[in-house]
């Protein structure tokens, strides 16, 4: 049985989708997408200070023994960024605008003796459900960006996290050189000044 709640003119199906038959593989290697779900601490900010600005979500893997970012299979019909929002819907309870890609990453899986290939995005949360498909097997967790280092599982999503960072401060750093480039020297038009 499928659940849908509807969320401010949305619907969302409280069942994650299962199986292997739709995943998407690639020279053997099953491919993954996943966020890094993040917000700023102050609420108007587009670019960050620093990383104390800022704030991930990450959750509990399924059996609850580490911390990581939402991630999960790319299905053969959704894009790469559908496929990063959805997993993050059904594992995380977020919803938001998906970002450019962050890199591509391979990895050997921690359970299975097989390796994946995983892309990673940046998703600027917007919503917060209160109902998610993943929540009676998942706890999410805000927290700053140097603890999200300490307790994420995976090495390429601790590189993921911090490709994010220096993306959200090159946004600051092109900012501040765009009203620098911007200033005008206000004299009578014939001043060499």
């Amino acid at each position: 049985m499928v659940a849908l709640v509807s969320q401010d003119n949305n619907v969302v199906a409280l069942v994650s989708r299962t199986g292997r038959e739709l995943q998407r593989y690639r020279k053997g290697r099953r491919q993954v997408v996943g966020c890094i779900p993040y917000r700023y601490k102050i609420v108007d900010r587009t670019s960050l200070e620093g990383p104390e600005d800022l704030e991930v979500l990450v959750i509990t893997s399924q059996k609850g023994k580490g911390m990581l970012f939402p991630k999960g299979g790319w299905e053969l019909d959704e894009s790469k960024k559908e496929a990063a929002l959805r997993e993050t819907i059904e594992e995380a309870g977020v919803r938001g605008t998906v970002e450019g890609k962050l890199g591509k990453w391979s990895f050997k899986s921690k359970t299975h003796d097989t390796f994946y290939e995983g892309y990673m995005f940046p998703l600027l949360v917007q919503e917060q459900l209160e109902f998610w498909p993943e929540q009676n097997f998942r706890q999410r967790t805000w927290m700053s960006v140097s603890d999200a280092r300490e307790v994420c599982q995976h090495w390429w999503m601790k590189e993921a996290l911090e490709r994010l960072v220096n993306r959200l401060m090159a946004r600051k750093l092109g900012r501040v050189r765009q009203i620098v480039g911007s200033i005008h020297c206000i004299g009578d038009g014939n001043s060499d000044l």
